[in-house]
């Protein structure tokens, strides 16, 4: 019967794992090399200037379907952390802190097209036509880059940022990562990146203090809910960073999906220092992302690896009692379940003839017979017991259930003098403690 209670404990707790599984609306974070700047975008000084060998990245939440983006933030526990090895680049003439703030036409003037910026999916102002972010394998034409920019300061006919490297992929002059959609947010708002009296960046996403960090537990960027041009792919642009150096960051997102009754707001982390009731830790939210055992059948899994390392899963779970005291206890058990230990005199509300059939009926009742004397007693007391040529442990519990006194006894004899000077005065309990099982009885203290 033991093992049917132990049964039904699992499968809750394995249920709820399941439920939390299935309710992650997080499916991935997609960071894209959208372009590497060439000889021909470093000639240009209007921007102020942008190395040859800069990449930018653009980063995309992948979330399930119907999930919405309604806020980027950092906060007392989570912050929000962009790093590079290097410089973040921002055009010094046209940058913009936020992507939603670029007019479309801005976007074909020199290296205005590759600022470091956040927005949550749009790209651009609310026009007759506003443009978001996409994928570039999943974009249809360009209109910047190439014959479409104004080869910036020093008038390249060809234009700028029309590199073709592999390296990149696809090419800008080809597509642009940016495409339309009916599902225009509003009720924007921000808080920890510009001067909130000279409206002034002085972040990686202004050009005003160039810095290689941006690390806040008081930023944020809102609005009404933003989804995927491509509402099933529901990829939505979170950032575009420019830099030479290695990148790295933390997001938190609040998402908004909808429920029987209305919607739901989950907050998604990317630290587990501090999980407050309404958020979950997603591992996919920092990057770079970390790889290790995701299969929960093994004592190496965490819930902290974002992309599976089979040769990180070594140990299978055994469940199992692992109190070598127990009577039913397991050599082979790597992960210990306290609540089907059973040891004689407590055996956790379970049938002891069933979970320890080795052990007879005469040997139970043997180990049963503890005593204490004299009782009460001042200085000394004599553990009476049945076992003989045992390795057994005795235990003195005060009324609290406090352990005051422990001892390991290696002894022939079936009596074991204990000292209790140092006791107070007071009623005591007393446990006898070996493979066979627990055997406890009380006594007082004068």
């Amino acid at each position: 019967m033991y093992i049917i209670k132990f049964a039904k404990k699992f499968l809750g707790i394995l249920f709820c794992f399941i439920l939390s599984s299935l309710s992650a609306q997080i499916e991935n974070v997609i960071v894209e090399t959208y372009y590497i700047s060439d000889s021909y975008d470093a000639t240009d000084t209007t921007g102020g200037g942008i190395e040859i060998g800069t990449k930018t990245y653009r980063i995309y939440l992948d979330l399930v379907a119907g999930t919405k983006v309604k806020k980027v933030y950092g906060d007392q526990n989570h912050p929000l952390i962009f790093n590079s090895t290097a410089i973040f680049f921002n055009n010094k003439v046209d940058g913009q802190s936020f992507g939603k703030e670029f007019s479309k036409n801005r976007l074909s003037e020199n290296t205005v097209a590759l600022d470091t910026w956040i927005t949550l999916g749009q790209t651009t102002r609310i026009a007759p036509v506003t443009y978001f972010g996409v994928l570039k394998s999943n974009d249809l034409n360009s209109f910047i880059g190439g014959t479409n920019n104004d080869g910036g300061s020093e008038v390249i006919v060809a234009g700028l940022l029309s590199n073709t490297s592999s390296e990149l992929g696809i090419s800008l002059t080809e597509k642009d990562g940016m495409d339309t959609t009916f599902n225009v947010p509003g009720s924007w708002a921000d808080y920890g990146i510009l001067n909130v009296i000279t409206g002034e960046d002085s972040t990686i996403f202004g050009s005003l203090v160039p810095s290689n960090s941006f690390n806040s537990r008081n930023a944020g960027l809102l609005n009404s809910g933003v989804m995927g041009v491509d509402s099933l792919l529901n990829h939505v642009l979170i950032a575009q960073l420019s830099t030479k150096g290695e990148i790295s960051f933390e997001l938190n997102i609040e998402v908004e999906i909808p429920s029987l009754i209305g919607f739901q707001t989950i907050k998604y982390v990317a630290s587990d220092s501090s999980i407050a009731e309404g958020e979950v830790l997603s591992p996919f939210l920092k990057y770079p992302q970390e790889c290790g055992c995701q299969d929960a059948n093994y004592l190496e899994y965490s819930p902290i690896y974002a992309c599976n390392n089979a040769d990180s899963c070594r140990n299978i779970i055994v469940f199992g009692c692992m109190d070598p005291m127990a009577c039913n206890y397991s050599n082979t058990a790597n992960f210990n379940i306290q609540e089907i230990c059973c040891f004689i005199g407590d055996c956790n509300d379970l049938d002891i003839s069933v979970v320890c059939p080795q052990l007879g009926e005469n040997e139970i009742l043997e180990i049963e017979k503890l005593r204490v004397f004299p009782n009460p007693a001042n200085e000394t007391i004599n553990v009476k017991h049945t076992l003989k040529h045992e390795i057994y442990s005795i235990r003195i519990l005060d009324h609290l259930g406090r352990v005051v006194k422990i001892t390991k006894e290696i002894n022939s004899d079936v009596s074991t003098p204990i000292n209790i000077l140092h006791l107070s005065a007071g009623i005591y309990f007393i446990e006898l403690i070996s493979e066979k099982g627990i055997s406890s009885t009380m006594f007082i203290k004068e």
